[in-house]
């Protein structure tokens, strides 16, 4: 879980209400990133992707290791119950393999594998008639160093887990919108032109979204971060 780091290298450069909307719009187009929407020869995934639409499963296998826990995630920290996370992830996962043979790298895979969990989350919620968001599943071990990183007393240790819980409690509590544009970034590293193709939203609109997220997780992080 990325994060801590996003929201505070956000933090540092947005000041709502100071520096006006330049300042604000620097900082969610570094955080969200600004990069071009359709794929290029550095889109490994996409090679993979389409090696494996020419029948090669080992490429299905890596796209599944590198990808597999961030789509996890993005349906998680959308619903409460973890059964129904991985199902709904395992159904993403299926419906990549049923559109292998049509698939075209005309964006970023990333892009495209999101925008295959939005439209199986926007459905669940449809078929469930759901509004909103439930509450999130805690995963605080996330937040701990990796061992033989570096010693840590108990102190610290807490204050990690206490800046987890804060953190998932937050994001659990914005707005649908602000939050599939921030899970989006942060959990599938979309751009924002990415996020408004993958969404459907416009990119002004993505970038608003994003710029209200940060500023209310980067406000509820207040005394966590560093």
């Amino acid at each position: 879980m990325r994060y801590p780091e996003t929201i505070h290298a956000s933090s540092e450069a947005m000041t709502f209400g100071q520096g006006g909307d330049a300042a604000n719009d620097a900082a969610v187009q570094g955080a969200a990133g600004g990069g071009p929407l359709a794929a290029g020869p550095g889109d490994a995934d996409a090679g993979l992707m389409e090696k494996f639409a020419n029948g090669d499963a080992a490429a299905f296998e890596d796209l599944y290791r590198r990808h597999k826990g961030g789509v996890l995630r993005f349906f998680l920290r959308s619903l409460k119950d973890r059964d129904l996370a991985e199902e709904l992830a395992q159904d993403v996962w299926a419906a990549l393999i049923r559109a292998r043979a049509g698939y075209r790298a005309e964006a970023r895979f990333a892009t495209w594998l999101y925008r295959l969990a939005q439209h199986r989350l926007i459905d669940h919620y449809r078929r469930a008639k759901l509004v909103g968001f439930s509450s999130l599943e805690d995963e605080e071990e996330a937040l701990l160093p990796a061992a033989g990183v570096s010693a840590v007393t108990p102190e610290d240790v807490a204050h990690q887990r206490a800046a987890a819980a804060r953190l998932v409690s937050l994001v659990e509590g914005l707005p649908l919108a602000q939050r599939e544009a921030f899970l989006m970034q942060a959990e599938g590293g979309l751009s924002l032109a990415e996020i408004a193709e993958a969404t459907g939203a416009g990119f002004e609109t993505v970038k608003s979204r994003l710029r209200y997220a940060f500023a209310r997780l980067r406000d509820g992080m207040q005394g966590y971060l560093p």
